[in-house]
């Protein structure tokens, strides 16, 4: 069966733009002496998640081309699969200039779900940074070579499969056992936040399988230590020897977004100079190369752009759960 929910067409790949909306010109006179001290960077999942990569790569690549002068600590605030973070920002932080987190599609999935009472209308969107694909992945040791063999394994006892998943992971795994004829209800999941916790996880044989983004699993699975079954991509991922779950039979793509924001009531001109400096980040030769090293797709995005993108994605997010239940 064709899964063609709107969730899969995040999975598109998108140019660069260089550019912002007419909201996001230069920075107002105001802003010339911000900032004026250390910017915080927050991830709200713990060190070697997707969350972790990517805040830890944004501060390398603003540090590398000297974009950002001031010091930029980077904080781990696990819990919730960043509900936890996002619910500190919007009660502890309002109107402050000196707190910037890293969020994605988990911000949706959290709200709709009734995970979290707040999402992207609660907060300061700055920017849409890049696209990650979803992988599957196993220990490599395990008996299941592909996807097949994990949907088999499911279909004849869910109960003997335990899949590591975040809270905001868990659905595309239940479209792949949809495409597989399964019943996602009966899957056994095993909550488990980050790519460093669920390879611990994997290596120590407390979950089977795994589902994350490609940048969290990228190193095992090029060290052997993990085997990647399948990418939830269009075709296959460059660097990854991973098929794609539609050669497999399983017609699902899925990818993930990422992106920045700050507190609600963020100022203007704090804004303005992050739009801009992340502009010309993403532009940067150091972001080029993490880029190619992570499997990061640059989708860059602000202002108009980045808030029709947000309420488009959150109504097909929407629809495509509503088509699950």
């Amino acid at each position: 069966m064709r899964i063609t929910t709107a969730l899969a067409a995040l999975a598109v790949t998108v140019l660069v733009m260089a550019g912002c909306s007419d909201s996001d010109s230069g920075p107002s006179e105001s802003a010339a002496e911000y900032p004026a001290g250390p910017v915080t960077m927050s991830a709200g999942a713990g060190p070697g998640s997707g969350f972790d990569l990517t805040i830890r790569a944004v501060v390398d690549a603003l540090r590398a081309d000297k974009i950002v002068t001031v010091g930029l600590p980077v904080q781990n605030k696990p819990g919730g699969a960043g509900a936890d973070l996002l619910a500190t920002m919007v009660r502890d932080h309002r109107g402050a200039d000196d707190q910037i987190a890293v969020t994605s599609l988990s911000m949706m999935l959290n709200q709709l779900e009734g995970r979290s009472p707040y999402g992207y209308a609660d907060v300061t969107m700055i920017a849409r940074l890049m696209t990650e694909y979803f992988v599957v992945v196993t220990g490599s040791g395990s008996p299941s070579g592909n996807l097949r063999d994990v949907m088999s394994a499911i279909t004849a006892d869910s109960s003997r499969v335990r899949v590591g998943a975040a809270a905001d992971d868990q659905a595309p795994f239940d479209l792949l056992v949809s495409a597989a004829g399964g019943d996602p209800s009966t899957i056994r999941y095993i909550d488990v936040e980050g790519g460093a916790d669920q390879t611990a996880a994997l290596r120590s044989g407390t979950v089977d399988v795994a589902i994350g983004g490609v940048s969290e699993f990228t190193g095992a699975v090029r060290e052997g230590t993990l085997r990647a079954l399948g990418v939830l991509a269009e075709n296959r991922v460059p660097g990854l020897d991973a098929p794609t779950a539609r050669e497999q039979g399983l017609d699902v793509t899925l990818a993930n977004w990422r992106g920045l924001y700050g507190p609600p009531d963020m100022p203007a001109a704090a804004v303005a100079y992050w739009r801009n400096a992340l502009g010309d980040m993403v532009r940067s030769p150091a972001w080029s190369a993490i880029a190619q090293r992570t499997q990061f797709t640059t989708t860059f995005s602000t202002g108009d752009d980045f808030q029709k993108f947000l309420a488009t994605t959150q109504n097909e997010v929407k629809a495509a759960l509503d088509a699950q239940r």
